[in-house]
């Protein structure tokens, strides 16, 4: 057996420049979160991080429940956990065998005064806020709703060595901006009910580039950290590309080039496969509904120039086509109106599933 990820969540510092939800500090609140597991296993134990904090971060108790399961989060046997500033922690592991598709809620109570939360900004699931400690509370009365993550990075189950793990790299059409929040319709929600064999976690980071820091680290820098750490890691997806078009005019830069995204594409391939991974690429999905300080007639002609490289290149050991899949075939640069969200940029529940469909499983087979 194998501890891997049966969870991920792509987190991002607080004090970024561009920020698309609000940071938030706790002070003798209880936070409760869901978790959808991808990956199951025999048992568990809670990733927690603080990565972005400036000071130490103190948890005075926690706990996760499964069903009508509910066990005490420790720390090294202890209910009080302090995570370093800039660090990450994992609780001592919990006997509750779970299963794909399984729901955790974890509670953490914070009994002093926060820094602000290193979180995940949009990840189509709310938390609920409430005074007090509530963690082995089974209802939290008068809480707050927020969508966001706050403090936690994954969830490791303990599976067997052969488990097949993949992970979901990239932006907003993989964290899920669009689908009906709670509801588990991220594209990589439906990719994963479609896999007959292993699982794939998400990385996927709203508003995230492939060449430039400005809404979470760019995807050459976080490499590493989030895909290569997982253990029984087998393959990475990627879809990058919208926010390095879209954003440079929004945040004063200079335009990304098709050359420069080529060869940050090959990069990570060749990091891919460096590791012993295969990486199957998305083209980049149409965005010319977002608007003129997003989508720009320059920013969409990269797009396409761009796009036909990812279908010809061999620098991939597969391609799935979003592009095309949820494209409107009279206006191709533009999302099909039955899958867009409503903003021109991401795409609703069917326009999820159709980025899942778009996936050949034979690209993910071992």
């Amino acid at each position: 057996m194998i501890w891997t990820a049966g969870f991920r969540t792509g987190v991002l510092s607080p004090y970024e420049q561009l920020q698309f939800g609000q940071p938030r500090r706790f002070a003798d609140q209880t936070v409760r979160q869901v978790l959808h597991l991808a990956g199951g296993g025999d048992a568990l134990r809670i990733r927690l991080t603080n990565r972005y904090g400036r000071t130490p971060l103190t948890i005075g108790a926690a706990t996760v429940a499964v069903g009508d399961q509910q066990a005490a989060l420790t720390f090294g046997g202890a209910e009080r956990g302090v995570v370093p500033a800039g660090e990450e922690a994992v609780t001592d592991p919990v006997s509750i065998p779970v299963t794909a598709g399984t729901d955790l809620v974890v509670s953490l109570y914070f009994p002093e005064r926060t820094d602000l939360a290193t979180y995940s900004h949009k990840p189509a699931e709310d938390a609920r806020i409430a005074a007090g400690n509530h963690v082995t509370s089974p209802v939290l009365g008068a809480a707050e709703q927020v969508e966001a993550r706050f403090y936690l990075s994954g969830v490791d189950v303990l599976a067997p060595r052969d488990s097949a793990v993949a992970v979901a790299f990239g932006d907003s059409w993989f964290e899920g901006v669009g689908t009906t929040t709670s509801a588990n319709r991220r594209s990589v929600d439906f990719l994963n009910r479609r896999l007959k064999r292993g699982w794939v976690v998400n990385q996927g980071i709203a508003g995230n580039r492939l060449l430039r820091d400005g809404v979470g680290e760019h995807a050459l820098k976080r490499f590493d950290r989030d895909v290569l750490s997982i253990p029984a890691l087998t393959h990475v997806l990627v879809h990058f590309g919208i926010n390095d078009l879209g954003l440079p005019t929004m945040l004063g830069e200079p335009a990304v080039t098709a050359d420069a995204l080529v060869t940050g594409f090959r990069a990570l391939a060749d990091r891919a496969h460096a590791a012993g991974l295969r990486i199957v690429a998305a083209t980049i999905g149409p965005f010319a509904g977002a608007g003129p300080e997003i989508s720009t007639p320059a920013g969409l002609a990269t797009r396409r120039e761009v796009n036909d490289w990812i279908r010809t290149t061999d620098a991939f050991d597969g391609v799935f086509d979003v592009a095309r899949a949820v494209a409107d075939p009279s206006a191709p640069d533009h999302i099909h109106p039955a899958l867009d969200s409503g903003d021109g940029m991401h795409l609703n529940d069917r326009g999820a599933e159709a980025m899942a469909d778009a996936v050949n499983l034979d690209d993910l087979a071992l």
